[in-house]
């Protein structure tokens, strides 16, 4: 049986041709970057600089403030611990996935913060306006994803950094499910940090991560140890990228990102944003048809491509199972995102449909056909139900 990805938003799969040759070409010929003056030190040294450099022109940032991390989790912890002091207050939406909610949840139970929760509406007007309403005196800084991992929809925030601009806030902006598929900026888009994900739309290997800072907002480091620099002294360095960067950097993962970067240069993110929503419109269209599927979307909205539905009279962990028998790779369940499906009402989670680069048309087509096959099996066994009560009774 041939198997079809269409859970990309987790992590993208398969990986462009180039990046397994990085990753290849990387385990046989790097080691430790900064420790070591000798070839092999000096060669991975100048192969992660070229990573980060190349990750940074992507985004606008600037080199040196160009942060590896193990992924968009450990990116968002160190810069919501690190900006965050005793007494501050922070805002958050309502859209947040557990990467955001639950540090804050965590400072807030230790009795170091406060933290209010901004409901995102359909109108961008309105979200901003409910964002403004959550300021108060201590509000510090504003963490929020740039696009819902549950149902795709993009958030206003180049005017929610313009917000916060005006307030003085520190604006720091989740962007798992948007690098590689929205033009983002840091300086352009007015953001003081932009977290991400790099095994996902960026196409490099998982356990990478990376955050970009202004440095508008110092960031305490999480964490201390070997830097391979200032190594005299126990204290963490105070220049960047060291101050948050701690023992062995992941070599293979910093090559196999720049790679990854590559292969969206190449495609492009409007070509690549062109392809995959198009592929979630012929999904959206095919289900239109059948009553019995949810999709949580709304006209007027703009979405990454992200798809997320339900099937009446089936968990999303069953639909998801019985695709997976049919060759379809989908998650089902809260997505590490339980304020969304509050929102939503999906007290079970959704299904969620997330195309990549190499997702094709026949095999959407496909999918949609399955899930009206599936819907007719469950409407039989309804009807099977049916009569045997009548039968009995």
């Amino acid at each position: 049986m041939v198997i079809v990805n269409f859970d990309n938003a987790a992590t993208t799969y398969p990986k462009p041709p180039e990046v397994r040759q990085a990753v290849a070409e990387a385990v046989a010929k790097f080691g430790n970057a900064g420790r070591g003056g000798h070839a092999i030190a000096e060669r991975t040294s100048e192969m992660v600089y070229h990573a980060r450099e190349t990750v940074a022109d992507f985004f606008d940032a600037k080199v040196e403030n160009t942060i590896f991390t193990l992924n968009c989790t450990h990116a968002l912890n160190v810069a919501i611990q690190g900006i965050l002091k005793p007494g501050d207050h922070v805002i958050i939406s309502d859209l947040e996935h557990n990467s955001v909610y639950r540090p804050v949840v965590a400072l807030a139970k230790a009795g170091k913060i406060s933290y209010s929760i901004a409901k995102v509406s359909p109108d961008d007007a309105v979200t901003l306006q409910r964002f403004l309403a959550e300021i108060r005196p201590n509000t510090r800084a504003v963490v929020c994803t740039i696009a819902s991992n549950v149902t795709g929809q993009i958030l206003p925030y180049r005017e929610i950094a313009q917000l916060c601009r005006m307030h003085g806030l520190c604006f720091i902006a989740d962007g798992a499910q948007a690098c590689g598929i929205l033009p983002l900026s840091l300086e352009r888009d007015g953001m003081n940090i932009l977290c991400t994900a790099g095994h996902k739309g960026l196409y490099g290997i998982t356990g990478t991560g990376v955050l970009m800072t202004d440095c508008a907002f110092p960031i305490q480091p999480l964490m201390q140890g070997g830097t391979g620099s200032a190594s005299r002294s126990p204290e963490q360095p105070e220049f960047l990228p060291d101050r948050l960067e701690c023992g062995t950097l992941n070599v293979i993962g910093a090559a196999s990102l720049c790679a990854g970067i590559s292969f969206v240069k190449r495609r492009t993110v409007q070509g690549l944003y062109r392809h995959e929503s198009r592929l979630c419109e012929l999904l959206c269209q095919a289900l239109e048809d059948i009553p019995e599927i949810t999709v949580y979307r709304e006209p007027g909205i703009s979405y990454v491509p992200i798809v997320s539905f339900t099937v009446n009279g089936a968990s999303p962990e069953t639909v998801a199972a019985w695709l997976s028998q049919q060759g379809f790779c989908l998650r089902a369940g809260l997505h590490c995102a339980p304020l969304a499906h509050e929102k939503l009402g999906t007290e079970d989670g959704t299904v969620r449909f997330a195309p990549s680069a190499f997702s094709r048309e026949a095999d959407t087509l496909r999918l949609a056909s399955s899930l009206k096959n599936y819907v007719n099996i469950l409407k039989n066994q309804e009807n099977l139900l049916k009569k045997s009560g009548d039968m009995l009774q």
